[in-house]
């Protein structure tokens, strides 16, 4: 019972942390190569204990934290942000990611849904059909 309390897979545990919505897809992240477990790839069911670095990556940006804490069940974000701490250099990689990415968006045009029909002209010239 005692080894149970000290160990969580890390599935589960990136559940409980709020990184991801669902256990499920905390388990696809782990099996994709998006989590590293002290800098090693890991299948879901590996073990996490306290003290242990984790490397996770959701989208363009990379969070690298310390475990601090293990809860099996998922509770607010306050009791979430408890489990772990995330290191300074992590922070400010990740900061100055999101305002890099902010300020692309202002001088990038989105576009949503399907081409329309002036575009699919420019498409049609441009590939030569």
């Amino acid at each position: 019972m005692n080894e149970d309390s000290t160990k969580l897979r890390i599935d589960k545990w990136l559940w409980a942390a709020r990184f991801f919505k669902t256990r499920s897809l905390a388990a696809e992240a782990v099996e994709g190569g998006k989590a590293h477990l002290n800098g090693v790839r890991v299948k879901p069911a590996k073990a996490v204990s306290i003290g242990d670095t984790l490397e996770i990556r959701i989208g363009p940006f990379q969070f690298i934290v310390v475990v601090c804490g293990l809860s099996p069940r998922r509770g607010p974000a306050s009791e979430a942000a408890k489990l772990y701490q995330e290191t300074g250099e992590s922070r400010s990689a990740r900061e100055a990611l999101a305002a890099q990415l902010k300020a692309e968006a202002v001088h990038g045009e989105i576009r949503q849904g399907r081409p329309t029909k002036r575009d699919r002209r420019h498409i049609v010239r441009f590939t030569g059909g």
